[in-house]
């Protein structure tokens, strides 16, 4: 099972999780929420993918993680489009009940990366979504975000997928969640290559983006490391990108490197290859340094180009 990696440049790496919790006991300082991101390779088998996401889950949950993100497509990855479309439940499915019992379980928040939905418009479109769930220690679905970016690339011998021949675009922006990390931003995948996306975010509150994946391994090989790090720049926020590793079938592979980056863009922790788990302390007065040093948005000149807003809308669930 991989752990996160060090680096030299690290500020808070799970390594760093002990020592603390014997100062915490001493009473010389709080203790800084600890995340879990999950690295998986899902397959069309959604009993094996249940299997391997539940025991991270709770692997995360005996370290101490008070919240656990798993990647896009954590439920399944299809070998067509037949059977992504077959594969697909409702929110209100028995799929997602038995995360929502995990969270309970585990007493911990869950991001769900990227769920095959069938929404209120199936019967009419015959489309899904792609969902990014949230879940409370309650097992409460909190937020829903659906992916307002789909995929479709053509790279001449190297990609070809057109995620909009099966799955409708989101409409809308969910405001960040408060939860015991920070305040987390919903985000999926492709949207990574948006930066509009998180500056509303930010602008919104977010202290924490979520970019749950399944990059292709030419793509993420490319862009992947540094789409995040300027991410994290731009905004300030920690970035928190769970990865979908590996071959799923025949005819799909997943880049991997699941990882988590902080305020000033340095990597914190990282997954390399196979399923494993790395995990990240959130340190949110480092954050306030970092925003109260470099005022970027305070900079902004928004009577120039605009301020990019999140679009107000009714609540997602």
């Amino acid at each position: 099972m991989l752990r996160a990696v060090v680096f030299p440049v690290a500020r808070e790496t799970f390594s760093r999780f002990r020592p603390q919790i014997s100062n915490r006991r001493a009473g010389l300082m709080a203790p800084k929420p600890l995340v879990a991101v999950c690295q998986v390779t899902s397959t069309p088998d959604k009993e094996r993918n249940w299997a391997s996401c539940a025991h991270l889950v709770r692997e995360a949950s005996g370290r101490g993680a008070c919240a656990v993100f798993l990647p896009e497509a954590f439920d399944f990855v299809g070998k067509s489009l037949e059977e992504t479309l077959s594969l697909a439940e409702p929110l209100g499915g028995e799929y997602v009940q038995r995360y929502a019992n995990l969270a309970r379980e585990c007493g911990l928040w869950l991001s769900l990366g990227g769920f095959h939905e069938r929404g209120d418009d199936w019967e009419s479109t015959k489309r899904i979504h792609n969902s990014h769930l949230l879940l409370d220690p309650k097992g409460t679905l909190v937020a829903v975000y659906r992916k307002t970016h789909l995929f479709d690339a053509e790279l001449e011998g190297r990609v070809s997928l057109k995620e909009s021949a099966y799955t409708n675009p989101g409409s809308e922006i969910v405001a960040p969640i408060d939860t015991p990390a920070g305040k987390v931003g919903l985000a999926t995948c492709y949207d990574l290559r948006f930066p509009e996306m998180s500056l509303a975010l930010a602008q919104e509150g977010a202290e924490i983006l979520t970019y749950p994946s399944a990059f292709t391994v030419t793509t993420g090989s490319a862009h992947w490391e540094p789409l995040l790090r300027a991410r994290a720049i731009e905004t300030q926020c920690y970035v928190i990108a769970a990865a979908q590793t590996g071959a799923h079938h025949d005819r799909r592979a997943s880049y991997g490197h699941s990882m988590v980056v902080d305020p000033w863009g340095s990597v914190v922790a990282q997954c390399h290859d196979g399923p494993g788990l790395c995990y990240a302390e959130i340190d949110l007065e480092y954050l306030n340094r970092v925003r109260k040093e470099m005022p970027v948005f305070r900079h902004r000149r928004s009577d120039l180009y605009g301020r990019v807003a999140l679009q107000r809308g009714s609540p997602s669930p």
